[in-house]
């Protein structure tokens, strides 16, 4: 099997089961696998709670839906692997690759994506404080400039993919990245809040005023969420 996949399997096995947060526990209990297989994570919230920042529609589809193609299609991809590996057909198993990586960084986004968000009436929006708020201080120099930084990164992707708020794992410190399509953050890298610019989580309700999207869903980061994260991280 290619030294590539060989890596991919376990790290994405790994990474899913360590991508739930105490807050969320037990709703997001499936982005781990369970018997085997991926399964799409209960929200901890409505589905229209999000408004009127996210719509209830999008809400749902994006969910329900576009997530639920990203499960399928890693179980799909985990499948044809193992049966591969049974077979000895390692080649099989290495053209799966590329699948496992989008459905897998697809699952994987999604689900941390899920808890960054919260009702603007519970633990949605403002600003972070405490121990966050001094790394966001000292790492972009202040909250606006760290947010500016986020949507100039957002509106800098060409086509489909996410922004992430990291932290490096060696330095401690914080930065951003962006990852096209669904490649999800791996390296030095852990990820602490990102943000979905692709057409499905905002076209239905901004069609193409996606900057109008970027400002908005500050509104709904769940600031306590990032905290955890990066606390633990």
């Amino acid at each position: 099997m290619s030294s590539t996949l060989l890596r991919t399997v376990p790290a994405l096995r790994g990474a899913l089961r360590a991508s739930g947060t105490p807050k969320a526990a037990g709703a997001l209990a499936s982005t781990s696998f369970v018997r085997g297989k991926a399964t799409l994570p209960d929200l901890p919230y409505d589905y229209g709670a999000l408004e009127p920042y996210i719509s209830g529609k999008i809400m749902e589809l994006h969910h329900a839906k576009h997530h639920q193609t990203y499960v399928n299609g890693l179980n799909s991809a985990l499948q044809t692997i193992a049966e591969a590996e049974s077979k000895g057909d390692f080649t099989k198993a290495a053209t799966v690759a590329p699948l496992l990586n989008f459905h897998g960084g697809g699952h994987l986004n999604h689900s941390l994506f899920w808890e960054n968000l919260a009702p603007a009436s519970r633990e949605g929006g403002g600003e972070p404080d405490g121990a966050l708020k001094k790394a966001i201080d000292t790492d972009f120099g202040s909250f606006d400039s760290f947010r500016r930084q986020m949507n100039t990164a957002l509106a800098g992707i060409q086509g489909s993919g996410w922004a992430w708020l990291v932290k490096d794992k060696s330095a401690g410190t914080l930065g951003l990245v962006t990852r096209a399509n669904q490649d999800p953050v791996s390296g030095p890298y852990v990820p602490l809040m990102g943000i979905d610019a692709w057409e499905h989580a905002y076209y239905l309700q901004y069609e193409n005023r996606k900057a109008e999207y970027f400002e908005a869903i500050w509104n709904v980061i769940n600031w306590k969420t990032v905290a955890s994260r990066f606390e633990k991280a």
